[in-house]
């Protein structure tokens, strides 16, 4: 029997029931695929929201047992004053974000974007320390499957980002906000329809999709930039035309959009997951560097991913050939696998296709 599930509660193992096409009838799974990690990330890429599988859930219990007894990198981390800061920072970010987008849409209540980003923000930024908000994003992972953690984390993503594009301060503080309230149309959908764990039924499914629109015109009426809405509205759009809701194509999609739709997608493919920790960021630039360039801007998504990849250098990181190594160099014709040297030798994991970064530890 086959059940129609969202992107986020697939596992791999489970078997793809039809055949998954986007918008625009391009096939990007076929019938009886089974899912893999890899795949169902494939999957946010096309911004395919949902598709219809056949279970096998004994295979997470499998998957979960395999992680590696190696204490990890973000294991160290949580373990620092600073963390522990940000990390309270967060929950209040959270909470004060919470209050204020609901009473928008419940009680129609005024939108400052600039007093919401001082209460989201600041206070997150200071409490890093001397460490990077990226680094305390990256592994600031227990909130995943919340709305509201979502958009703020691809607030600071976005924050971040824009800096790297070398934007303006006022350009900044704008795409900060396009980040935070991409995804406000998918408060207006019942939660019990966006968590819900059977079938979708069609109606169901139309409902979810409606969110851009949604965002849009809530964000239109509070009277905000236009970059802002039109961010809620095109964060699905895709570059080759293959996203929604209106199969837009390149230059057709606002700026700001462009920047949050790769920030959308970054923070859902390196989520935790019920089968695994959150998944290595070499692991997510390589999908992007096979799926990414027909569907995002080539710039953004270059200086995005080739800025993540940076700030990583020096860290070690696990082999998955189980060695451990430092990471010392990035290829820029392959960012996914840059240079490591391992026990007083460099290896060129850009010609060793047999390795990969399994993790950073």
């Amino acid at each position: 029997m086959k059940i129609r599930l969202l992107i986020t509660q697939l596992v791999p193992g489970m078997i793809v029931a039809e055949d998954v096409l986007t918008l625009d009838n391009q096939l990007v799974l076929t019938k009886g695929t089974i899912l893999s990690d890899k795949l169902i990330t494939k999957l946010h890429m096309y911004s395919i929201y949902s598709i219809y599988v056949q279970r096998k859930p004994s295979l997470v219990v499998e998957l979960s047992n395999l992680a590696s007894k190696i204490p990890s990198y973000a294991e160290r981390l949580k373990s620092t004053p600073e963390y522990q800061q940000f990390k309270q920072e967060y929950e209040i970010s959270i909470d004060a974000l919470q209050t204020t987008i609901n009473n928008v849409i419940t009680k129609n209540a005024k939108l400052d974007v600039g007093q919401l980003l001082d209460t989201s923000l600041k206070q997150l930024t200071e409490a890093a320390g001397n460490r990077s908000v990226m680094d305390m994003l990256q592994n600031m992972r227990e909130y995943d499957d919340s709305t509201y953690a979502h958009c703020l984390n691809s607030a600071l993503f976005c924050n971040i980002f824009a800096g790297w594009l070398k934007f303006s301060p006022g350009d900044i503080e704008l795409a900060t906000a396009c980040g935070l309230l991409h995804d406000i149309g998918k408060l207006t959908i019942p939660h019990d329809i966006i968590a819900k764990p059977a079938k979708l039924t069609e109606k169901e499914y139309r409902q979810i999709k409606t969110h851009p629109v949604s965002g849009y015109q809530i964000l239109r009426s509070a009277g905000v930039n236009e970059h802002i809405y039109y961010s809620a509205l095109m964060h699905h759009e895709r570059n080759d035309g293959s996203g929604y809701p209106m199969n837009l194509k390149g230059d057709q999609i606002d700026r700001f959009a462009k920047m949050v739709s790769i920030v959308d997608v970054y923070d859902a493919m390196t989520a935790a997951r019920v089968y695994r920790d959150a998944m290595c960021p070499f692991k997510v630039i390589e999908i992007f560097e096979q799926e990414g360039f027909e569907k995002y801007d080539v710039q953004y998504l270059l200086t995005f991913l080739t800025n993540v990849v940076n700030t990583y250098l020096q860290n070690e990181c696990l082999l998955s050939d189980g060695r451990v190594a430092t990471i010392v160099m990035i290829n820029k014709d392959k960012l996914s696998r840059p240079m490591v040297k391992c026990e007083d030798k460099f290896i060129d994991l850009a010609e060793h296709p047999e390795l990969h970064i399994e993790k950073i530890i």
